[in-house]
């Protein structure tokens, strides 16, 4: 069994008070002897509609900025394996007024959404750019944000192999197929699912359909609050809702059984049973 601690948090506008509660998350999950503990997409800061690409772009940072840096040291402190998100920055502002009528536009001021992956001894273990950006259902976040350009590798965690995912990303089966073939035993799916028509069903069945098409754990940790529509799940591999956290803020702790993933792929062979000499994933 391990302890999984799942974050739902309403992100403000306020980068050093998401930072805070993030740190108090991360300290309390600890002291409850959880060893992994995930966080939503939009960790760092809430961005409206109403704010600008360069507004968005002045409160990002690089990886090893100081929220990063704030985190990997609680991770060492609290012996805790985190899975985080920030809005991490592309390149750098322009030096001078030619030099931003030269090569500077307002697309230059996108950032990646991206999932930061510490281990328990405060070390960056890996990193994923959300691949697809959620230009539908009346948002266009290609405004403000880079689309990431590699698939994620898994990595070694508590939980064993883990592959990562960012929101929009469920709705691609293709992303989490590759990640269960290429080891993943538990797939983490920090999101900002917005509210709206049917969107909390779309939740509720795509995070089903991933764990059990992939005899997986899927951990989604999502905001709660704002537009966002809560209800962070952890589904196991055989598609039973383990945790759904409704409309509260706070984390939940979950003992999670590793060797369900192996009962439930023996029992439920869809990796075994693919048709692999009529198409190709990989």
């Amino acid at each position: 069994m391990v302890k999984v601690s799942i974050v739902q948090m309403k992100s403000s506008m306020d980068k050093e008070e998401n930072l805070l509660y993030s740190l108090e998350q991360i300290k309390e999950s600890a002291k409850n002897s959880a060893k992994v503990i995930c966080f939503p997409e939009f960790q760092m800061s809430f961005s409206p509609t109403s704010q600008s690409s360069e507004e968005l772009y002045s409160l990002s940072e690089s990886i090893d900025g100081n929220f990063v840096s704030q985190l990997k040291k609680s991770a060492k402190e609290n012996n805790i394996f985190i899975v985080s998100s920030i809005y991490e920055r592309a390149s750098s502002k322009p030096n001078n007024k030619r030099q931003s009528q030269r090569n500077f536009d307002k697309h230059s001021y996108r950032v990646y959404d991206t999932v930061v992956l510490i281990n328990n001894i405060g070390q960056l273990v890996s990193q994923y750019r959300k691949l697809h950006l959620y230009d539908a259902l009346g948002f266009r976040e290609s405004n403000k944000l880079l689309a990431g350009s590699k698939l994620f590798t898994p990595v070694s965690s508590p939980l064993g192999k883990i592959g990562t995912l960012v929101c929009y990303d469920l709705r691609f089966p293709e992303l989490s197929r590759i990640l269960a073939l290429k080891g993943s035993g538990s797939l983490i799916a920090p999101s900002g699912w917005v509210q709206g028509t049917m969107k909390e069903d779309h939740w509720m069945i795509m995070c089903k359909a991933r764990a059990i098409e992939n005899g997986v754990y899927l951990i989604a940790p999502n905001q709660i609050g704002n537009i966002f529509c809560g209800r962070s799940l952890i589904v196991d591999p055989f598609g039973i809702v383990v945790t759904d956290m409704g409309n509260k803020e706070g984390f939940d702790i979950v003992d999670l059984d590793l060797d369900r993933i192996d009962v439930v792929r023996k029992t439920l062979p869809l990796l075994k049973n693919r048709r692999k000499d009529m198409y190709k994933i990989i």
